[in-house]
């Protein structure tokens, strides 16, 4: 698994979409958080990351899908996943190397926005006054977020040859499981089980850690769907062997 977790990364750092989308993400949360004034921290008044919270997990579903959709995708069309498969390595270390490649790239890219939590300190009044609690529960989600987005990334990549057709799958799935199952509570028959619906989304358990309530239950779940979507990668990459 560490063989191929470095392969991988090492290839990441070879192409220039890479440090494209690592500049984009950065950008707008850089944007959204100090320039646009609608959502500027320094035109709200309050020394909180809220609104990058808010924002990254949107941005996420577009960075996370970029660095992913090449992941199997490449393999197959290139044929190299052929080459890979007959050197003694498991399926599920191979899957590991790249999803833990993708995740440590994700990790990166958000280690600069640290560079806002200092400032926002800094700016506080008096300085220093901010929710600690607050944002770290909040990176912890953002964390577990993208480990989940990666998965989902990860599966996508393994269902098809073409990374576009990988990259707009992961989109709709990641969009899907962060956001449909809090559409389908407002919906008059489903009213009745909101709790249960919203359980099922990820923007549930990701507000929950957000709020500095690092719950057992948020956690089982996150572990869960990052398992579920694992396995499923799994069963899709071994059915070759049919």
């Amino acid at each position: 698994m560490i063989t191929i977790l470095k392969k991988e990364f090492r290839s990441f750092l070879s192409l220039l979409i890479a440090y494209v989308v690592m500049i984009v993400f950065l950008l707008i949360t850089g944007l959204v958080a100090w320039v646009f004034s609608d959502t500027s921290i320094l035109e709200g008044g309050y020394a909180n990351m809220d609104i990058m919270f808010n924002t990254a997990p949107w941005i996420f579903i577009f960075l996370v899908s970029a660095i992913t959709m090449r992941s199997f995708s490449e393999e197959k069309k290139a044929g190299t996943l052929e080459t890979i498969t007959t050197k003694p390595i498991s399926d599920m270390s191979i899957i590991l190397g790249k999803y833990f490649a993708c995740l440590l790239l994700v990790l990166i890219t958000l280690l600069p926005t640290l560079i806002y939590y200092y400032s926002v300190s800094q700016l506080a009044n008096p300085i220093g006054n901010i929710d600690t609690g607050a944002v770290i529960g909040s990176y912890i989600g953002l964390i577990f977020l993208a480990a989940i987005y990666v998965a989902i990334g990860i599966f996508s990549s393994s269902l098809t040859d073409n990374q576009i057709v990988a990259f707009i799958l992961s989109m709709f799935l990641c969009f899907f499981f962060y956001s449909a199952f809090d559409m389908l509570k407002n919906i008059d028959l489903l009213k009745g089980s909101q709790f249960g619906i919203d359980w099922f989304g990820i923007g549930y358990h990701y507000s929950n850690i957000s709020f500095g309530r690092v719950d057992t239950r948020d956690i089982v779940y996150f572990i869960s769907m990052i398992c579920l979507f694992i396995f499923s990668t799994k069963a899709v990459f071994s059915s070759r062997k049919w």
